[in-house]
């Protein structure tokens, strides 16, 4: 039985975080407090022996990789770039006011006026088909478009890990929160992971269990 232990972490705050936009495939620098965020997370993670280190194509989650690889115990981490755990993409509503798509995409399906409403009793799945609906262009991920590339990075990892690896991986808030609601639905993620916070998964046999979510302590084990 083979058993990893994948530590993902929350980009630091970028930007289009802090104007409240929507940020998917689109991409904004990281804030004076975003590389702060980074600092940090790689201070709580840095006497985890990573055996290796990912993050997604953005460059705000390859910036945060990068700074918490530095401040690791492994010798020579080095980070690599994995499209597969990017950010949900939002086709039209890329870069549009987070508040206003909310309640644009969920008020036909659901009548609720905000993200965290809708999770307090719909599936996350559900959001993305809503946004794919609600997308005039159809460019916008739906649950079985974010899976097949998601389920894609899981198994990358699966078939370059060894027993008892332990891998770093930078993402995405909505992806974090994605993961987690598939592979523990009993967890609260109606808030999202805040920025540079860790949440870890375990893999066995490419069975996958969350073992914590948003976690802000000081270290982290």
């Amino acid at each position: 039985m083979k058993k990893i232990e994948v530590y993902f972490v929350r980009h630091g705050q970028t930007f289009f975080n802090r104007y409240n936009r929507m940020q998917g495939w689109s991409d904004s620098p990281l804030t004076e407090k975003g590389w702060q965020d980074a600092k940090i997370a790689g201070q709580k993670l840095a006497n985890i022996a990573f055996n290796a280190a990912y993050s997604s194509d953005t460059t705000r989650a390859f910036n945060t990789a990068n700074t918490i690889a530095h401040s690791n115990k492994s010798p020579g981490l080095k980070v690599q770039q994995l499209a597969e755990f990017r950010e949900e993409f939002y086709g039209y509503f890329e870069g549009a006011d987070s508040a206003q798509t909310w309640f644009q995409v969920l008020q036909p399906v659901s009548q609720v006026r905000t993200f965290h409403d809708f999770l307090m009793h719909h599936n996350i799945s559900e959001s993305k088909n809503a946004v794919k609906l609600a997308d005039p262009f159809h460019d916008a991920e739906d649950h079985i478009d974010f899976w097949k590339r998601l389920d894609k990075g899981f198994q990358y990892l699966i078939d370059q890990s060894h027993d008892h690896d332990k891998i770093l991986v930078v993402s995405h808030g909505t992806t974090i929160r994605s993961i987690v609601g598939r592979y523990a639905p009993d967890m609260d993620i109606t808030t999202s992971p805040s920025n540079g916070s860790v949440t870890k998964i375990t893999i066995r046999d490419s069975q996958i269990s969350v073992d914590y979510f948003n976690n802000n302590d000081s270290t982290i084990k």
